[in-house]
């Protein structure tokens, strides 16, 4: 079912109705520039009435209320009645202050819907100003955004390969919870169960999934030809199951078991599988898989998963890093995506690069406190045209704000170490979304 955002415009036909219809002319162009698709109606909400009968028969995943003058807390109480899905209230400013009428009294509307919203115990997001301000527009834009990424969660399967190692206990996820606070279903399998998978191709069905790998990534040509058939091998099984049970995220146990019982390492599958559309994290971390989806959704990119593993005052950045694990297409242009060996286990492949610069970069996280609460960790900073850091594939972001203390405060404030970057700025959206799914955003 396609996303459906619809717009309210409400009032009363006793305020100035001729500046109230150049704000209507003027919200719907910006809303129809953002989506073209958000239902509008053809003229001003004026009456009660008018509002009911223009909601029979919709459905709305989003709907933006808007105060293009005063109206009573019945307003919201209708809309509220009518639609369980989450709101933006917009309030217009004063179009003109002379001395004389009161033109709006749109600001004293939004006190009444808010107060309204708030009886229901309903969360919202809110934005102040008229449709032609740069603010505005990219408010409602962080908020539909963040709307059809919450949505989507709802039908989102995320898989878990097998268990967390040991230590790594903050990337455990439990299905309840995933889908009582992201709306997310979580399945889980054994790792054996895809290892088993793989052991039974013919070098015939590995065939199209060797040749992809070889469009991806350089140099396998040098790696154990064992240990590339039964990387292809490992592509096939995972590639084969997230598309049979209509996966599009998920966490995969990888050391030590795809080393001691399968001798080649998952690593590169991951790397692939994210372009492909299915977020895939390491060290079967559900929450980081969970973060890599969000940081895709918003972004329209595959995202980098890693540890922040370095620091540079002078520079003011952070290295992200992990050991073999990256979507292909965020590798450099001047070496794309290589082919090596782990760089503690000598086997492999594994990816092998360093990512691509890219002027907006947005860090984030979903995290778990201790008391089983979640929250969102959120950054700005941008890709820095750097070289491959370390064995494995690293990013370096310079942050917008000051790296050293953002590292301090995040150890200090127990963050776990794994990270999603997303190529582009989803700061707003992710603070948005953290917002309509009732969690603390933690911004850096």
């Amino acid at each position: 079912m396609s996303f459906t955002t619809i717009y309210l415009p409400i009032g009363v036909g006793t305020f100035h109705l001729e500046s109230a219809q150049e704000q209507f002319d003027k919200s719907v162009k910006l809303l129809k520039e953002l989506d073209e698709a958000v239902i509008c109606p053809d003229k001003m909400l004026l009456s009660l009435d008018a509002l009911q009968d223009f909601m029979t028969d919709q459905r709305a995943d989003l709907v933006i209320v808007q105060n293009l003058t005063f109206a009573n807390a019945a307003y919201m109480s209708e809309i509220l009645h009518r639609f369980d899905c989450p709101v933006l209230l917009w309030t217009l400013r004063e179009p003109v202050i002379d001395g004389t009428r009161l033109r709006l009294n749109s600001l004293t509307g939004a006190f009444s819907a808010a107060n309204t919203l708030t009886a229901f115990g309903r969360r919202f997001s809110y934005v102040f100003g008229a449709p032609q301000e740069e603010e505005v527009r990219q408010k409602i834009r962080a908020v539909m955004n963040a709307a059809k990424v919450k949505a989507a969660l709802r039908s989102l399967k995320l898989l878990q390969v097998g268990h967390t190692p040991q230590g790594f206990g903050f990337g455990r996820a439990l299905d309840a919870e995933m889908l009582s606070v992201f709306g997310v279903r979580l399945e889980s399998i054994e790792a054996r169960e895809l290892i088993d998978a793989a052991k039974g191709y013919t070098d015939e069905e590995l065939a199209p999934c060797l040749a992809d790998a070889r469009e991806r990534i350089c140099g396998l040509d040098k790696i154990n030809e064992k240990n590339v058939r039964d990387f292809a091998a490992l592509y096939k099984a995972y590639a084969d199951y997230v598309k049979e049970h209509k996966i599009g995220a998920l966490a995969s146990r990888c050391w030590p078991d795809f080393f001691t019982a399968f001798g080649t390492p998952v690593c590169s599958v991951l790397g692939i599988l994210n372009d492909l559309g299915v977020a895939s994290a390491c060290e079967a971390d559900a929450y980081g898989a969970l973060t890599m989806k969000i940081a895709a959704l918003l972004s329209g990119k595959s995202a980098f998963f890693g540890d922040p593993v370095s620091l540079d005052e002078t520079e003011n950045t952070v290295t992200f890093w992990h050991c073999g694990m990256a979507p292909c297409s965020l590798a450099r242009d001047d070496t794309h995506a290589c082919a090596g060996v782990h760089c503690n286990r000598k086997i492999g492949p594994t990816l092998e690069f360093g990512c691509r610069a890219e002027d907006a970069a947005t860090i984030l996280r979903v995290g778990r406190r201790p008391d089983g609460s979640f929250r969102l960790f959120a950054a700005r900073g941008k890709a820095l045209d750097k070289p491959q850091q370390f064995y494995g594939v690293s990013t370096v972001i310079q942050t917008e704000n000051n790296a050293k203390q953002l590292i301090e405060t995040a150890v200090l404030g127990g963050w776990e170490p794994h990270f999603a970057v997303a190529f582009g700025d989803i700061y707003d959206d992710v603070c948005a979304l953290g917002d309509m799914l009732g969690l603390t955003v933690e911004t850096f």
